[in-house]
Formats: C-alpha cells, structure tokens, sequence
C-alpha cells in the first residue's frame, strides 16, 4: 500500500467505492469520477493530496486520497484511504433524510405488485 501511484480504477476499486473493477472502469469512463476538476481515463495514476469527485447514483462523493493501493481491503481499512470533505457528508445526509422523509429507501424498490395490480398494469399497457 505504498505505492506512489495507482491506477484510478484500481483505487476507487480497491477504497470500495466499487464492486468490482469494471464497474470503476465504467463510472470513469461515463464522466461520473473526476480528478483535480478533470475527467480522467481509468488508467490515469492517482497520488496521494489528489482530490476525486465521485458519482454513484444519487450519491456524491468529495475525497482526497491519503493512501494509494491497489489491493482491496477491508472496509474500515479502506476509509482510511481517503478523506471525505465535510461539504460531502452534509450533503449526503441531508439527501438521506429527504429520502426517508418521502419514504424512500435507496435499493429498496417496495413489494411486487399482487395479481390484481399485474392485470391493471397489463390493462393500461394494451390502452384498454
């Protein structure tokens, strides 16, 4: 873990910001990670003091990295990695709140509709 540099794909990989390497590899080439204000390419390196803009979903992430590495670790371990900016958190729990205020639960799309309500649906989509 004291490598100088690592691929951004392989950190935001390794910090957990994402299941799986292909997935990082998506989000930076989708736009949704910048680097120093710049939309970088999965291979550029990430040093320690840079500082990311991370999207996923409806979160947003403001982090500098502390510690490069390309092996993943342990959550708590990988908290470690970075810093996030307290702007970021504010943020984060204020959209927490708003969604629990609607009743909505990230990941959480409700119960399946029952056979009555799958006929409705059928019945609108065949503009009955």
């Amino acid at each position: 873990m004291t490598d100088p540099a690592v691929r951004l794909d392989k950190w935001l990989w390794a910090a957990r910001f994402f299941k799986t390497r292909g997935l990082a590899q998506q989000a930076v080439k989708g736009g949704h990670v910048a680097i120093n204000g710049d939309r970088p390419k999965p291979s550029r390196l990430v040093r320690p003091g840079d500082r990311l803009d991370i999207t996923k979903g409806e979160l947003a992430f403001e982090v500098e990295v502390l510690i490069v590495g390309e092996k993943r670790v342990s959550a708590p371990l990988a908290r470690e990695m970075y810093r996030e900016s307290e702007a970021s958190v504010q943020r984060r729990e204020a959209a927490k709140a708003e969604r629990a205020e609607r009743g909505v639960e990230p990941g959480d799309p409700g119960r399946r509709p029952d056979r009555r309500q799958r006929a409705a649906i059928r019945k609108i989509l065949r503009g009955q």
